[in-house]
């Protein structure tokens, strides 16, 4: 059995969530004996994952051209997974036309119109409203998760938006959160004492996390008052130069950029600060 991923980007683990998440579904399709083709429009990076070491195939793919057509239709895959709504805009009518019988999934990572629903409260200082959810985005989303034939949801809130606000069928809809052993999630603890700051962690590409470091900002001289010896070291793949910019030793706000391994930096911090103040 063979299954095409059609990703927004490579999987960057190391990077994101979403990357960490999107090589959890591509390892419980190679764990059940599945062919996985990888295959994205976007640039490679250096820090994406090694997938002919998990044993999966890469395809570099183009937008709008007909090379897809004739790449699909040889391949005939038995599923095709769409990172994202827009990767299914993009090639699904293309992969519907080329291999009709193919079970189409739909990965949503998070729900793109209650993220910019919230942010949109936010930017306007005041609580969501539930006519903020219905936006152009939400049509365009909602209409590709019909047009699968299965998506996967992260978490239960949105599964009930989905069910009870935007009336979609729950038997199309599979809650899916991120998907770690209790290894991963633990690894031997540093006690207490022998931890040192405050941390925070996130794609700086990633509107949310952005925000929250601005916020950070703002609050950072109010703990900073309260312990003076006190530093917050800030973490994130792809830092712009404004990030870098905000880098302080004199007042312990540390931009520290990528992080080599991301359960390593939490164990090193006794607290870790997520201020977001908008996200789905």
């Amino acid at each position: 059995m063979k299954v095409l991923v059609i990703g927004y980007v490579w999987p960057e683990p190391n990077s994101s969530a979403a990357g960490s998440h999107m090589l959890s579904l591509l390892r419980i399709f190679r764990a059940e004996g599945y062919q996985v083709i990888f295959s994205s429009p976007a640039q490679r990076s250096d820090y994406m994952a090694n997938l002919a070491a998990e044993g999966m195939e890469s395809v570099d793919i183009i937008l709008n051209d007909s090379s897809f057509d004739a790449f699909v239709m040889e391949l005939q895959p038995d599923y095709v997974l769409f990172d994202r709504f827009l990767m299914e805009e993009q090639f699904g009518w293309r992969v519907e036309q080329a291999c009709p019988e193919a079970m189409r999934i739909l990965d949503t990572e998070d729900l793109q119109c209650l993220r910019g629903a919230r942010q949109q409260a936010h930017r306007e200082q005041r609580q969501v409203q539930k006519k903020d959810l219905f936006s152009n985005l939400a049509k365009r989303e909602c209409a590709a998760i019909l047009r699968c034939d299965l998506s996967l949801i992260i978490s239960d809130y949105e599964m009930t938006l989905l069910r009870e606000t935007f009336n979609i069928n729950s038997e199309i809809l599979h809650h899916l959160p991120f998907m770690l052993t209790p290894q991963e999630q633990m690894p031997a603890d540093k006690a207490f004492s022998e931890r040192k700051h405050f941390v925070t962690i996130g794609n700086f590409r990633h509107a949310p996390n952005w925000d929250s470091v601005l916020y950070l900002q703002q609050i950072w001289p109010l703990l900073r008052k309260a312990l003076p010896d006190a530093q917050l070291h800030i973490y994130g793949a792809y830092p712009p130069k404004k990030a870098m910019a905000l880098n302080n030793p004199k007042t312990g706000f540390l931009i520290k950029g990528w992080a080599e391994d991301a359960i390593t930096v939490l164990s090193d911090a006794r607290v870790c600060l997520a201020p977001l103040r908008f996200g789905a």
